[in-house]
């Protein structure tokens, strides 16, 4: 039998898998002309404005926004700003293809991490699927060869950050609402962000970037604003429509469709290694899905990166 909600778990993950991919190629165009710091302060700058707008068009809102919990939303932003500046500048210096692979290595980090942090048991399933991710993440990087990129390396933290934001972000939704976590992401990502080229820029470096914005960056610049929320819009929107069962499955075509977007846009070549590296971080993420669906009331520790 068909299950009820899968039309819109598509639906949302379709948009959740557009936006995340939207973004990567967002912010390779604006790494022409601004560095990381810089690109990550206008995606918060915009967001926040696109927030403040809909808390002006829905005044009910506003309930949502009222400071509460704010150390435990301290602590899911910085790590998850850290997390995202070493994406954001892996998109800048790999191809994206490998990007999106080794971030898929996330899931393997929370299991291991919600045995040290929270007391979670170690199954025979959350082994298999680190160990299924630590060899995929050998066969994508094959360290000790000439096509070694120490870049990759990069993206395995940003993994590791993130997953330290989803144990954050896990404690943080059974006391807020999503739109207050979004919210928060924004307002307190955005000085974080802005810190960096606000300092170079009083200390006699080059001019604080808004000065340097061209109408060729216009474009990029609203896409990243708007599938900087769009992309946890959706993902939480899915998440609410259908089982993770069904949810992260889908969320892997984000690897195919962005391998292709990298080697129509810029050329990059389809490497048959990243794909087989994802193979088997895939199987052993739905590996370790099947067995925590099964466990009655246990949380899945298989969801995508929180970018």
């Amino acid at each position: 039998m068909a299950h009820p909600h899968l039309g819109w778990v598509v639906f949302w993950m379709t948009g959740a898998v557009f936006s995340f991919c939207a973004s990567a190629v967002a912010i390779r165009e604006l790494a022409r002309a601004l560095n990381v710091a810089e690109i990550l302060s206008i995606r918060s700058g915009l967001g926040i404005l696109i927030l403040l707008a809909l808390i002006a068009a829905r005044p009910d809102l506003r309930a949502e926004i009222v400071p509460r919990h704010m150390g435990l939303h301290l602590t899911r932003n910085a790590t998850h700003f850290v997390g995202q500046y070493a994406w954001a500048l892996a998109v800048t210096l790999l191809p994206l293809a490998t990007v999106f692979a080794l971030e898929f290595t996330m899931p393997a980090w929370v299991a291991i991490l919600a045995v040290a942090m929270l007391g979670e048991r170690m199954t025979v399933a959350r082994a298999g699927s680190v160990a299924l991710g630590f060899l995929g993440v050998l066969v994508i990087v094959r360290p000790g060869l000439a096509s070694f990129q120490p870049v990759s390396l990069v993206v395995l933290f940003a993994a590791l950050i993130f997953a330290f934001s989803l144990i954050a972000t896990k404690q943080l939704t059974n006391r807020v609402s999503a739109f207050s976590v979004v919210f928060w992401m924004n307002a307190m990502q955005l000085p974080m962000a802005l810190a960096w080229p606000a300092a170079a820029a009083v200390t006699g470096g080059p001019p604080l970037f808004v000065t340097r914005l061209s109408l060729d960056l216009v474009l990029p610049m609203l896409l990243l604003g708007a599938v900087g929320l769009s992309s946890h819009f959706c993902l939480s929107k899915a998440f609410a429509s259908g089982e993770a069962s069904i949810v992260v499955p889908i969320d892997f075509m984000r690897l195919p469709l962005i391998a292709i977007v990298g080697w129509v846009l810029y050329g990059e070549s389809l490497d048959a290694f990243v794909f087989a590296g994802a193979g088997l971080i895939i199987v052993g993420v739905l590996w370790n899905l099947r067995a925590e669906t099964k466990r009655p009331h246990a949380p899945s520790s298989a969801r995508s990166a929180d970018a």
